[in-house]
């Protein structure tokens, strides 16, 4: 069963435009993981300030690894947090297979 995280990010006003290539170059580096099956960023159709992440890894163990790589430190907790108005994280265990 894989572990899923959702993350909902709403940048600081005029910040949006930064975080792109900054999300385009986390999405690329996180799908080079040994246990990243997933990594999609999602901009909102109603708010243009809000983004949510899509992210499925093999266990919560690799999902604990992406957090300790060099490319979530320096990208995620140093360049784009200081972007952001709010950051909410959730982990997600599947219900199973229906």
């Amino acid at each position: 069963m894989s572990f899923v995280v959702v993350a909902r990010y709403l940048a600081s006003p005029g910040e949006r435009d930064g975080l792109l290539p900054l999300l385009d170059e986390m999405a690329r580096e996180s799908r080079k993981e040994p246990g990243n099956l997933v990594y999609r960023a999602h901009l909102g159709a109603e708010d243009d300030r809000l983004v949510v992440l899509y992210e499925e890894y093999e266990s919560e163990d690799a999902f604990k690894a992406h957090c300790e790589t060099e490319h979530f430190r320096r990208i995620v907790l140093g360049q784009i947090v200081p972007r952001l108005e709010s950051r909410e994280v959730h982990r997600l265990n599947p219900r199973g297979e229906l």
